[in-house]
C-alpha cells in the first residue's frame, strides 16, 4: 500500500547542481537524509528539480547511512509558475512570522522576496547574523517548492534598507508598482497582461508619511486591500493569493 502511494505521487527532491541523465548522482547529505526519512528503497521513484526549469523523473539506487545514490533518468518540460512574475519587497515582521511569509508567498507563486529593514521596523539584520537569516529563509523557500510542486526556486534577496533599496530600481517601465497602504483611497486591483509585478509591503507600525513619499516617487500606486487592517506578514500573501487566483482563472480561460 504504502508502495503504492509513493508509485503514485513520488517524493520531491531539490538539487543544487544542474542536473542531467545518469545512472549514479550522489546525492548531498541533507538530501539523502531526506530520503531516509521517507524510508525509500532502491526501486522507488522520486523527482528531482535544480530550479532552472522542468523537473527530473529519478529513481533510488542505493541507500547508504549517510548518502543515497539515484538515477536520473528524463526530464520533464513542467512548470507551474505565475504567468506574471510578482516580487513582494516587505519590511521584515520579527519573530517566527517572516518564514510563515516565505513559505507561504513561495506557494503561492512569488518570484523574489526582498527583506527590507523600515524605519518602524523591529526585526533588523546585518552581517552574519543576516547572512545566516537569509541562508535559512532561503531553506524555507526550497522546501515549500518540494512540497508545492514549484520547479523554480524564488531568490530571497539580501537585506536592504528601505532607501538603499529604492535608490536600485530601474526607471519604472511596463511594471506595476504597488504599495500597500490601508489608508490609501484606491482599491488593490488586479490587471491582466505580460506585466512584472512589484508589492511594496510595510513592516509591523507601517510606513512613515516619508517612506511612501519616496516609495511613490519612485512609480508605486498606494492601494488599499479593504477596510479591515491586515498584519505585516498578512498583507503580501493576500496580494499573492489573488494573484494566483486570478492567474489561474485567466488560465483556464484560455485553455
Amino acid at each position: 500500500m504504502a508502495r503504492a502511494a509513493r508509485a503514485a505521487a513520488p517524493p520531491r527532491i531539490h538539487v543544487g547542481e544542474a542536473l542531467r541523465r545518469t545512472e549514479a548522482l550522489r546525492l548531498p547529505v541533507e538530501a539523502s537524509r531526506h530520503l531516509q526519512v521517507l524510508r525509500l528503497q532502491p526501486g522507488d521513484g522520486l523527482t528531482l528539480f535544480d530550479g532552472r526549469g522542468g523537473e527530473w523523473s529519478a529513481r533510488v539506487t542505493a541507500m547508504g547511512r549517510d548518502v543515497a545514490t539515484v538515477a536520473v533518468d528524463a526530464h520533464l518540460q513542467i512548470e507551474r509558475e505565475l504567468a506574471t512574475r510578482v516580487t513582494i519587497a516587505v519590511g521584515m515582521p520579527a519573530n517566527d512570522r517572516m518564514d510563515s511569509l516565505i513559505e507561504k508567498a513561495t506557494e503561492l507563486g512569488v518570484a523574489a522576496i526582498q527583506p527590507l529593514v523600515c524605519a518602524r521596523s523591529v526585526l533588523r539584520l546585518e552581517g552574519e547574523r543576516g547572512r545566516r537569516r537569509i541562508a535559512h529563509w532561503q531553506a524555507i523557500a526550497v522546501a515549500a517548492c518540494e512540497q508545492s510542486g514549484r520547479n523554480r526556486v524564488p531568490e530571497v534577496l539580501d537585506v536592504q534598507t528601505l532607501d538603499d533599496w529604492l535608490r536600485t530600481l530601474p526607471p519604472r517601465a511596463s511594471d506595476l508598482r504597488w504599495l500597500l497602504a490601508p489608508t490609501a483611497i484606491a482599491r488593490f486591483g488586479w490587471i491582466g497582461g505580460p506585466h512584472d509585478v512589484l508589492v511594496l509591503s510595510g513592516p509591523e507600525g507601517g510606513f512613515t508619511r516619508d517612506e511612501q513619499d519616496a516609495a511613490q516617487a519612485e512609480g508605486f500606486q498606494a492601494v488599499s486591500l479593504g477596510a479591515r487592517v491586515l498584519r505585516a506578514d498578512t498583507a503580501p500573501i493576500a496580494v499573492l493569493a489573488a494573484c494566483a487566483v486570478l492567474d489561474a482563472a485567466a488560465a483556464s480561460d484560455q485553455a
